[in-house]
């Protein structure tokens, strides 16, 4: 692999630039209450939930509409200084941090549902609008947005990163729910992609290009989405296997017998450990299928009678059932706080984590022998997986000070990252690439492709000052 040696990821280049007395003095006067220097708000906005320790911005905005996020780019852009959005700060790879210092443009308070267009089943949204609030927009419709990343993301953010979840197996990604978007560019105008219409053959697909770019070619200021109708019936299990080649061999099974599952997570017995003591459950501490089915009455039931019979023949113990809402609501936020229950089982630490998706022939060559190394390092770890489309993630919980524990991860994450790209796969399968997978892109795509995309960004981006030092290097 070309990618760079282990414990130079954790090590971004830092190449400053200057921001000109006049810059800030101009946004002052533009934004009042709006604009702020102050170091608590500035140190707020310069970390995010990966293991960087970067400076933080010279300066924060708080954009609350399109016109804010223009001018805020526009003043940027005549002093050629760097402009960061920021949603909630969930990233897991640095993608919000101010390597090259400048401005961070908070969009949190642009969270307005703007238009829900129950007959076309579409909802638009501002990018600070959070999944949980949508959802609850939505709720009285009889409809749902799918897309779950674990922490309550902005769609925003979530659109940046091409971001997925737990039901991706069953509904997709970002980049299959978006379908147009409101955008301020590099100089400040406001361009429109796509429309809410199924299908468009006009020109360039300008979403999808956007979808992914994790803020360096634009700044999603309107975001419009696909919803789905809520199911009439929603069943979910739990079934523990003794062996995690067991539970990876069932999902498999699942997914290559066609069954329209809605969910299919596992945990290892480390993480279902760590998920008991921090969400105070009493699960099987074994390698463990959490699953969910969508459907009629008749449907669901044919799904789960199907999914027992090939847990039954891989040796996986008795279901537990989840029926009742609250049920399932206390199963799925356990599963969505396994990264915060792993950071939390070592005081202190962070956590360094992977992103790898393989084709789903090739996801027990890339996790089995991952959790192996994991488990043979001695470095505290978590895994969980989004394993009906290949996902899984691995969270390596080192002592930031350590630099022999943190070059051992990133070891172990080159690795990683070398298997599922022989295997097929990818070294970011939801998490975008930010400042943790740069040295895997060209591993992955190839120079040419990289050139490519440096030459869309200089053509969009002339100036380099959307969110610069992410994805690729432009030298």
């Amino acid at each position: 692999m070309n990618a760079a040696l282990p414990g130079s990821h954790l090590s971004p280049r830092l190449e400053p630039r200057a921001v000109p007395p006049a810059l800030l003095e101009a946004l002052k006067l533009r934004f009042g209450g709006q604009f702020s220097q102050a170091a608590a708000v500035r140190e707020q906005h310069g970390r995010d939930e990966s293991a960087f320790s970067v400076p933080p911005p010279d300066a924060v905005v708080f954009a609350q509409s399109t016109q804010d996020v223009s001018d805020a780019v526009q003043l940027a852009a005549q002093f050629k200084v760097p402009v960061i959005p920021f949603g909630v700060g969930s990233s897991l790879e640095g993608h919000l941090l101010a390597v090259q210092g400048g401005i961070s443009l908070d969009v949190s308070r642009m969270n307005q549902v703007l238009a829900i267009n129950a007959e076309d089943l579409t909802v638009t949204v501002q990018p600070g609008v959070t999944r949980t609030q949508l959802n609850a927009a939505v709720k009285s419709t009889g409809l749902f947005f799918p897309i779950d990343p674990g922490a309550d993301a902005t769609l925003g953010g979530m659109t940046a990163t091409r971001a997925s979840g737990t039901n991706a197996v069953r509904f997709g990604t970002m980049r299959e729910n978006v379908l147009a978007l409101e955008v301020v560019t590099a100089s400040g105008e406001v361009i429109r992609t796509g429309t809410r219409a199924k299908k468009s053959s006009a020109g360039y697909d300008l979403t999808r290009l956007m979808v992914g770019s994790e803020g360096t070619l634009g700044i999603m200021t309107e975001i419009t989405v696909k919803l789905y109708p809520l199911p009439e019936a929603v069943m979910a299990a739990i079934v523990s296997f003794d062996s995690l080649a067991d539970a990876v061999n069932t999902t498999i099974q699942i997914i290559q017998m066609g069954v329209p599952i809605a969910r299919c997570e596992l945990l290892d017995a480390t993480t279902v450990r760590i998920v008991n003591t921090y969400a105070k459950l009493n699960l099987r501490e074994g390698a463990m299928l959490l699953m969910e089915f969508h459907g009629s009455p008749a449907g669901v039931q044919e799904q789960v009678e199907m999914v027992q019979a090939l847990a039954d023949e891989n040796h996986g113990h008795a279901f537990e059932w989840a029926k009742t809402p609250e049920e399932r609501t206390r199963l799925w936020t356990a599963r969505h706080n396994a990264y915060f229950a792993g950071v939390q089982s070592v005081p202190g630490c962070k956590a360094i984590t992977t992103d790898a998706c393989v084709p789903i022939s090739r996801l027990a060559e890339a996790l089995l022998v991952s959790v192996e190394e994991a488990q043979a390092s001695g470095i505290p770890y978590f895994m969980v997986g989004h394993v009906g489309d290949g996902n899984f993630h691995m969270g390596y919980l080192i002592d930031p000070s350590n630099a022999q524990e943190r070059d051992t991860a990133e070891a172990l994450n080159h690795k990683l990252v070398a298997r599922a790209l022989a295997l097929g796969g990818t070294c970011t399968g939801e998490h975008g690439v930010g400042l943790h997978k740069m040295g895997f892109l060209v591993d992955e795509t190839g120079a040419g492709a990289v050139a490519m995309m440096r030459a869309i960004k200089n053509a969009l981006d002339p100036d380099n000052i959307l969110n610069p030092g992410k994805i690729f290097a432009l030298s």
